[in-house]
């Protein structure tokens, strides 16, 4: 088994054509045809399907698959790491965000990564933070938000912030940051929710049963973009982070209030894995992640955010 193997079965994979594959790997067909056929005469097992729709990965080619696309990124990353600059930290980092943090705070750590650290490549990836965490468990991600999150055996949560959930209703409802709204009010109204097993689900149904709320849902979804999206449209209400929903609300697309009675809060945590090596690129990546989020929560572009050991907080209701 050998690179360039690796690199054929990644590529027959991702566009399900050898001929495909051949042009992007800058080789002839049947060169792409041999490794493939090689390494599984080495294996002992056939690693696609040839249909008439193109090459599938078989259960066994996937695992390889995946795999080999691993090794073939951390050898990427070795190689960056390897041949550095003097005094200049070079590597590839992959970074998770939480869907709801992305927009505030994407551009400025590229962009502050790139001024301080021009030797580093940053590769961004957004998904909610059940994801996050299996692909930071799988060794996808290097380092990632997560929240309502513990250490464990596999990883090290370092505390950031805890934020107020928000109701979020139609413009017309008028609902303002100063006018907190009692979650047996937010109940009355038909909601847009995430979908159970969803961490931000959970929150909210636990808040409901101390409510003793009765939830009329109207639509289930695991995108946050939706969810906005038919609330705006009028199909309901529905709950988020503060940090999701500040520039619809700038925009006057949509309205909101912190919930009360109870108060509804999330814990950001910074994820990071617990054993190996911790690159000097992965390092300088995670402070300036840290930055950025203080620095948005202190000049209050993070609404009802309070960051971890400000001595605010008080109420550690949902957390």
């Amino acid at each position: 088994m050998d690179i360039k193997q690796l690199k054929a079965i990644v590529t027959v994979s991702e566009v399900g054509s050898v001929t495909r594959a051949a042009e992007l790997l800058h080789l002839v067909q049947p060169a792409v045809t041999r490794q493939i056929r090689t390494l599984e005469q080495e294996l002992g097992i056939d690693l696609f399907e040839r249909t008439g729709q193109g090459m599938r990965p078989t259960d066994a080619g996937a695992i390889m698959v995946d795999r080999a696309r691993r090794a073939l990124n951390e050898l990427e990353r070795a190689r960056a790491e390897v041949q550095p600059s003097p005094g200049v930290v070079t590597g590839i980092v992959t970074v998770g965000l939480l869907e709801s943090t992305s927009d505030l705070l994407a551009e400025p750590l590229v962009t502050a990564v790139a001024r301080d650290h021009p030797g580093v490549e940053l590769r961004l990836m957004t998904a909610y933070s059940g994801h996050l965490q299996q692909w930071l468990d799988a060794g996808d991600l290097d380092l990632t938000l997560l929240y309502n999150l513990d250490s464990t055996p596999s990883l090290n949560a370092h505390p950031l912030v805890r934020e107020h959930l928000w109701a979020v209703a139609p413009a017309s409802a008028d609902l303002r940051a100063d006018r907190p709204v009692p979650f047996t009010e937010a109940a009355r109204h038909p909601l847009v929710m995430p979908a159970s097993g969803h961490a931000l689900r959970r929150l909210i149904d636990a808040a409901a049963v101390r409510a003793g709320a009765a939830m009329e849902i109207v639509v289930q979804t695991n995108s946050m973009r939706v969810q906005k999206q038919l609330v705006q449209a009028g199909h309901g209400w529905t709950v988020l982070p503060g940090v999701g929903i500040a520039e619809d609300v700038a925009r006057g697309t949509l309205s909101a209030a912190p919930l009360s009675e109870p108060d509804v809060w999330r814990s950001i945590v910074l994820g990071t894995p617990r054993h190996g090596r911790t690159p000097p690129a992965v390092e300088v990546v995670a402070r300036e992640l840290v930055r950025q989020v203080n620095s948005a929560v202190q000049q209050g572009r993070w609404p009802s955010a309070q960051v971890h050991g400000s001595g605010t907080d008080t109420d550690t209701e949902g957390t």
